[in-house]
């Protein structure tokens, strides 16, 4: 009896894991850093390596920053969201070019737009791995205080801005 229970029991745990594992969004995928200060990080700008962007760069206004680089497939896809969303004034957007060269980076927001209010450039992505970045792209909603309220993990989407970040960035902007 015990010879045909165990497979059986094995088989019906393995099912419930599949089930309970398929029916999660692979892009809510929890972090430890929500409601925790944004790491500590002095990055170059992007655009003028003599400058820097630090976590108190953060503070005093809520925020997004999005990670991105030239040669990630999905930062064109999310691209247009963000230049559109730059161009409402909701927030200010503020860009940490991930593993990236600098005259690619360069050449490809010449060519697409360039929605950031300034753009640290993490050429190593270490400061990406203080922030719990997986990858490219993957954007998190800062508060005035410098905490972490919310993390999206790959391209955004026109729904995700509207019906997610944009409530978010609201509530924080009014408390």
């Amino acid at each position: 009896m015990i010879r045909y229970l165990l497979p059986a029991t094995v088989f019906v745990v393995l099912v419930v894991f599949l089930a309970v594992g398929l029916n999660r969004d692979p892009t809510r995928v929890p972090s430890p850093l929500i409601d925790k200060p944004a790491p500590t990080f002095a990055l170059p700008l992007l655009k003028n390596p003599d400058q820097t962007l630090t976590h108190r760069d953060l503070q005093g206004e809520v925020s997004l920053i999005n990670v991105w680089a030239s040669w990630c497939g999905g930062c064109y896809e999310e691209h247009p969201i963000l230049v559109a969303l730059a161009r409402s004034h909701q927030v200010p957007i503020y860009g940490l070019n991930y593993k990236d060269q600098r005259a690619k980076a360069m050449e490809w927001l010449e060519e697409y737009g360039d929605p950031y209010a300034a753009i640290a450039f993490d050429e190593n992505g270490r400061v990406a791995i203080d922030w719990g970045v997986y990858g490219a792209p993957e954007t998190f909603v800062v508060d005035r205080q410098g905490i972490i309220r919310y993390k999206h993990i790959g391209p955004l989407t026109a729904e995700v801005v509207q019906d997610t970040i944009l409530p978010l960035v609201s509530r924080l902007q009014d408390g």
